[in-house]
């Protein structure tokens, strides 16, 4: 499995040697609480998919009044949250103002939004593994669908709105959903298992950690860090079904985490948890074949640390990477039109293991939420220079692993 789990010294080891062992990583990180009055905010205006969009125009102006903000947590943990954690943000300062919490949704630990910003998508990070649709306007939950795995750790949708991808960490498969016009997940359509290669050094199988779109559409990605590779599929856009088309291995024993593209749509940043490093890809959008490129430092100087994921600014002039163990965020400028990183330094992230990162939809603001200090920090991004500057106190958030601004 990957370092991540054995960094969480204070939790006792899963003899199963399976998905469990994700959940409880820094459970004991304290009881910061949601405050437990529901107060639904107005959906989001504009599409907030659209910055992160490969080849879309740049980002809006910064919207005035508060947005919407959610955050993922692990329910079943010690001192976890009790559901999704709804909140607002100023746009402007970056200040977080919680107004509650979405309960009946378990181990939400990764969320997703619609195309169309009107539903959202939670992970059931659970042995039985589902994923969980609710409707933003009145915050109904549109229904639960089993992921035929064990847990599920990311989710996301296809730029055409109509296929909802999951990825099973536990049992290392990829599943594919269809959504109605309401948003809601109908039954499977597809489910494929990682056999192939064999499980990396360290892994006792394989571990499906992230399941994305290629930049063209057609083709999705499926990130594996027990197998140290990223399969590429054809998803058929009727049937919702997956055929592989190519597979990219990484080193033996980096555990591959994450994979970010480029607006470009020909390069992406992949984050390699185990060995602590990152790696330049090439992607080519007619096969859907990736090329990993040379593994990177992190900027965590050497010691203990997992790299979790890359947020990219919307014209493509820079990179983050959230350090989970140096605890610092890595800013990197792009080059050569997507195709190389150059590492400019580190800011502390000003809590305890960046489990995820993510930008605003307008690109001015990052949000980075920090597992065992159950927290999200705020940080302004200059979009000249790439610089980050904190933009104030951390927010209070029960084991917080995910932030979701629309």
């Amino acid at each position: 499995m990957g370092r991540e789990a054995r960094s969480a010294r204070r939790r006792p080891r899963d003899s199963g040697g399976g998905w469990s062992r994700r959940r409880f990583v820094g459970a004991a990180a304290g009881a910061a609480a949601v405050v437990a009055v529901p107060s639904p905010a107005a959906p989001p205006a504009d599409d907030p998919a659209a910055a992160d969009e490969p080849g879309t125009a740049a980002p809006p102006h910064t919207p005035s009044g508060p947005r919407p903000l959610y955050v993922g947590t692990y329910t079943s943990a010690d001192g976890g949250g009790t559901g999704i954690g709804l909140a607002a943000y100023d746009p402007v300062t970056g200040r977080i103002t919680g107004s509650g919490t979405l309960t009946g949704v378990p181990d939400p630990s990764y969320l997703a939004v619609h195309p169309d910003g009107r539903t959202l998508y939670a992970v059931d990070e659970r042995q039985d593994g589902g994923v969980t649709a609710v409707r933003l306007v009145d915050r109904q939950v549109l229904g639960t669908r089993g992921t035929g795995g064990a847990g599920p750790c990311h989710l996301s949708v296809h730029p055409s709105g109509r296929w909802l991808l999951s990825a099973n960490y536990g049992s290392g498969s990829v599943a594919v959903h269809p959504l109605d016009a309401s948003g809601a997940p109908g039954e499977r359509t597809d489910l494929v298992t990682h056999r192939t290669p064999a499980p990396g050094p360290g892994q006792q199988g394989p571990h499906a950690h992230q399941f994305i779109t290629g930049p063209d559409g057609d083709h999705v990605l499926a990130v594996d860090l027990g197998t140290d590779t990223v399969y590429s599929y054809r998803l058929d856009p009727a049937a919702g079904t997956l055929t592989e088309v190519a597979q990219a291995h990484t080193r033996p024993g980096a555990g591959p985490r994450h994979l970010t593209f480029h607006p470009g749509g020909r390069y992406a940043y992949l984050a390699n948890e185990v060995d602590d490093t990152v790696a330049v890809c090439a992607y080519d959008p007619g096969s859907g074949r990736l090329t990993i490129g040379e593994p990177q430092a992190t900027g965590s100087s050497g010691g203990t640390n997992y790299p979790a994921q890359f947020a990219v600014t919307a014209k493509g002039g820079y990179a983050f990477l959230a350090n989970r163990g140096h605890n610092s965020l890595a800013r990197y400028a792009i080059e050569a039109e997507g195709a190389r990183l150059r590492l400019l330094g580190t800011v502390p992230v000003g809590g305890d293991f960046p489990r995820q990162i993510a930008l605003s939809p307008d690109g001015g603001l990052l949000f980075a939420a920090n597992q065992h200090s159950g927290t999200v920090t705020v940080f302004h991004v200059d979009a000249d220079s790439g610089e980050l500057h904190s933009a104030g106190e951390p927010f209070a958030s029960p084991v917080a692993v995910c932030a979701l601004p629309l």
